[in-house]
Parts: C-alpha cells; sequence; structure tokens
C-alpha cells in the first residue's frame, strides 16, 4: 500500500479522535476537518475534496435523513405520552414473577428502538426500582440488564441513528438491516441477562449508599467515603449530585417524561395501553420488512438477482411503496400521535414535542452526513481502494475491517454513534472489492461499537449514576456488560457472512 495514503487514513482518523477529545470541538466538525485533512494528504486536488464534501453530505442526508427525523418523533410521542412506560409493564406482566431481568432487559431492548438511551433510561429506571423496592433486592442486575437491553438495539436495530447511518453509508437494505439487528439482539439478550445476574448480587453490597435509600427505602450509613466517591463523579460530568438525580427521577415515567418535555402532566393521568404503544413501532417494522421479503421473493422469482434491472411486479410494487423507510415511519408518527396522546391534546404542545424531537437529531443528522463526507473522500482520494488491496493481501477477515476500526473508535473518544460513522465511511469503498456484503459491514459496525463503555460515553454515567455504582464497581458492572454482549457478537458476525 502507498505510504501517502496510509498516511491520509491515519492522519483522518487522528483528526477525530483528537478533535473529540483534546479541542471545544464536536464529531461533526470532526469528520468534515478530517475530510479535508484526509484528502490533502493522499493528493487529492483541493477543489474536488470540497466537491467530495459536499456531495457525500447531500448523498447520505437523501437516502437517511427523513427516516431520522420521523424516528425520533415517534419516541417522543412515546415518551410524553406514557406509552413506554405501559410497554415496560405489558412486559413485566406477561414474563412472570422470578424472571425480571429477562423482562427489563426485554424492556429496555424494546424502548431503545425509537427512544434514545440516555432519555429513554431515565424513563424506565424507576420501574426497575419499584420492582427491587417489592422484592428486598436486586437491583443492580435489574438496572445492568435494562440499560445493556437498550444498548443493544440502540446499537443495531433502525430507526435507532447509528444503524440507519451506517446503513445509509454503505448502501445496505434497511429491511435486512433490521431482521439481522432483531436477531442479533434476540441472540445477545441471554449474556445480558446472565452477566447481570452474575455481576448484580457481587455489586449489591457497594451499592451507593443515597441510591440504596431511595430505592429500598431503609436508612443507610452515609459514609463520608461514600459522599466522596459520588462527589467526584459529579464533578466530572457537571451535574447535579446522584442522590437528587435519584429522588427526582423516582416518579412515573410518563411524570418524568411529562417534565422533560414540559408537559402539564395531563398525558400522563390517562397513559394508553401497551397494545395502542406497540401500534407506532410494530407497523412501520412490519412494513419496512414486508417490503424487503416480498421484494427478494419476486427477485427470485424474475431471476433478476442484480437488482438494477429488476422491476417489481403489481403485486409487490403496493408493498415497496409503504414498505418504504420514509412512508412507513410516516404512517408510525401519524399512529403515534393520533392514538396515544388524548383527543384534549393542544395541537401547539404536539408540535412542540415534535419540534423538541426534531432538535434532538438536529447533531445526529450533521454528524451523519460528515460521515457521508469523509467516505468519499476516501473513496475519491484512493485510499480506499489501496485499503482494500492491502486488506486483501494478508489473512484477516474482511468483516473484522469495520468491526475493529468501529472498537477502537468507541475507545478513543466513548461515542457508538460517531464509532459507527466514522467505521462504516472508512469500509464503504472496501465493501466491493474485498466482497464483503452491506449487510455484514454494517452488523460488524453496530457490534464493534459496543465495547468497554466506560468514562468517556456519557450513557456511562447515566446507567452507572441511576444504578448507584461508583468507581471500580462501575466498570465491573458496566464496562463489563457491555464487552460480553461486543465479544459474543463476534460469533453471530462469522455465521452471518457464511449465510450471507
Amino acid at each position: 500500500m502507498d505510504l501517502q495514503l496510509i498516511v491520509a487514513l491515519v492522519a483522518g482518523i487522528a483528526t477525530i479522535v483528537v478533535i473529540v477529545l483534546a479541542t471545544r470541538l464536536d464529531a461533526f466538525i470532526a469528520l468534515l476537518l478530517a475530510s479535508v485533512v484526509t484528502g490533502i494528504v493522499a493528493g487529492q486536488d483541493l477543489l474536488s475534496i470540497v466537491d467530495s464534501i459536499t456531495t457525500g453530505f447531500g448523498d447520505t442526508l437523501a437516502s437517511i435523513g427523513i427516516v431520522i427525523g420521523l424516528g425520533v418523533g415517534i419516541g417522543k410521542i412515546l415518551e410524553v405520552s406514557g406509552a413506554a412506560d405501559s410497554l415496560a409493564r405489558a412486559f413485566l406482566s406477561a414474563f412472570g414473577k422470578g424472571r425480571e431481568p429477562w423482562a427489563m432487559g426485554t424492556v429496555g431492548s424494546l424502548v431503545s428502538i425509537p427512544v434514545f438511551c440516555d432519555s429513554g433510561y431515565v424513563i424506565m429506571n424507576p420501574l426497575a426500582r419499584s420492582i427491587a423496592r417489592v422484592k428486598r433486592g436486586g437491583y443492580v442486575t435489574l438496572a445492568l440488564a435494562l440499560g445493556c437491553g437498550m444498548t443493544l438495539t440502540h446499537h443495531m436495530v433502525p430507526p435507532t441513528p447509528g444503524p440507519l447511518a451506517a446503513t445509509g453509508i454503505l448502501g445496505a437494505d434497511i429491511g435486512s438491516v433490521i431482521l439481522a439487528g432483531v436477531v442479533f439482539t434476540i441472540c445477545l439478550l441471554p449474556v445480558v441477562v446472565i452477566y447481570a445476574r452474575w455481576i448484580g448480587p457481587k455489586l449489591e453490597p457497594v451499592l451507593n449508599a443515597a441510591v440504596k435509600h431511595d430505592v429500598y427505602g431503609s436508612v443507610t450509613t452515609a459514609s463520608a467515603d461514600v459522599h466522596s466517591t459520588s462527589g467526584s463523579v459529579d464533578t466530572l460530568t457537571g451535574d447535579a449530585s446522584t442522590a437528587d438525580q435519584s429522588s427526582a427521577t423516582d416518579n412515573s415515567p410518563a411524570d418524568a417524561a411529562g417534565v422533560a418535555a414540559g408537559n402539564d402532566g395531563s398525558t400522563s393521568a390517562k397513559k394508553p395501553g401497551a397494545f395502542l404503544g406497540f401500534l407506532p413501532l410494530v407497523v412501520p417494522l412490519l412494513l419496512i420488512v414486508a417490503n424487503t421479503v416480498s421484494t427478494a421473493i419476486d427477485k427470485n422469482a424474475q431471476g433478476e438477482l442484480s437488482g438494477d434491472a429488476y422491476e417489481p411486479s403489481a403485486w409487490v410494487a403496493p408493498l415497496a411503496f409503504l414498505g418504504n423507510p420514509v412512508i412507513a415511519l410516516i404512517i408510525g408518527l401519524v399512529l403515534a400521535v393520533y392514538t396515544l396522546l388524548p383527543r384534549v391534546t393542544p395541537r401547539n404542545k404536539v408540535q412542540n414535542w415534535l419540534a423538541d424531537g426534531a432538535a434532538s437529531a438536529g447533531l445526529i443528522l450533521l454528524i451523519t452526513g460528515a460521515g457521508g463526507s469523509f467516505g468519499l473522500v476516501l473513496r475519491e482520494s484512493g485510499v480506499g481502494d489501496a485499503l482494500a488491496e492491502a486488506i486483501a493481501s494478508i489473512s484477516l477477515p474482511a468483516l473484522l475491517v469495520p468491526f475493529l476500526i468501529a472498537s477502537l473508535v468507541r475507545l478513543a473518544q466513548g461515542s457508538g454513534t460517531v464509532a459507527m460513522i466514522t467505521a462504516a465511511s472508512v469500509t464503504a469503498p472496501l465493501v466491493a472489492p474485498l466482497g464483503l456484503s452491506p449487510l455484514v459491514a454494517v452488523m460488524a459496525c453496530t457490534a464493534g461499537s459496543m465495547v468497554f463503555s466506560y468514562f468517556n460515553d456519557s450513557y456511562f454515567w447515566v446507567v452507572t449514576r441511576f444504578a448507584g455504582l461508583d468507581g471500580i464497581g462501575a466498570i465491573k458492572g458496566w464496562s463489563g456488560i457491555t464487552t460480553a454482549v461486543w465479544i459474543c457478537s463476534l460469533p453471530l458476525l462469522f455465521v452471518l457472512d457464511l449465510i450471507v
């Protein structure tokens, strides 16, 4: 491989890591500057670098931007209506007594598809606390199972932004990614529950005294050491104390959502049932999957496996329309607004909630587009082709390339979404030369980005503070469980690579 192109790639990735970790700039600027640095070092013409950046940005958002916006809108309505809480309680009832960790892990994986991990965990954590209070124990196990269940689908199942962005950048079929992500989640959920059940009892004795008091209602001795530890965490994060945070959120999930959204509490009084809560989630997913399956059957029947010259049959066309992610999620959002919210909800309040959801997606859209820019610069500068040739000359399995890149970026800067987008951008030029399936590449990016969540990951602080874990206990509990699912995803990737 040309030394200049190697230096260009290393310089681009290093630019992302250094800017995110050591400056006041965010990942959006980091990816754009990385595109410029990579193009210049690789010897690309200056004006063509700008053209690659704008073209890559536009092409990526054209395929995925609308979907992200609609997805966060659905999530916001689930949050403020209390439907997420109804879904959680329905799952607890269905799993039965003694299987609470399975219920919490499943609830987490379901809720995290439309709702961001951080806010989803805040909404659902009071449910874990109420269960532990009734059982008089097992809170750490439930808190870890809930948090990591959310991690699985947040990283692997569209329409969450990370896998959506990777799907768009790598050109994979979104329906296939949804199916693969659901299968991976089902296979990895036992790992979550087993690890949580193993480590939970070991960490229960070191549970933060303030959180233990909030959860179990018992009087705990507030030692100086405990308060000193929690204080150090607060200094690092710049937030309120753990005790205050825990007390403030130990309300009903719907109330917490109402406060977060500026709700007056009117919607929390009449929460929708679990069936209605399922509709905005299940209907779009079923439509997208139906489109994928029917198209595959139709292509096989026509013998058009390449897809370029494919014309859908008459019976497939309606499913192709309704199963297009944009149309499917429009349907989901309409269902959410008109089935989950009371008719008396003021129009301007609903519009404000949707605006809040759109605002939360703004930076993710920019980062996703910038990831597309970085990927196109890598392709047009020749770095991608050179890297493909280098990898082809060694015995490293192709699927490990996106997996390891995502893992390294995640460890370096903490964000799973940035890790997925960066790995997808670097991998995009390699997919065709290496004969790597876009689906496998997407799943490798998403799986690799789950590794060892620790201090530079905002979700680390959300889970460990609400779970009452400090110091080594936080590393053993949360960093350990995320690394366990990361390791166990590797065999699944190799099986998927053999199948497709």
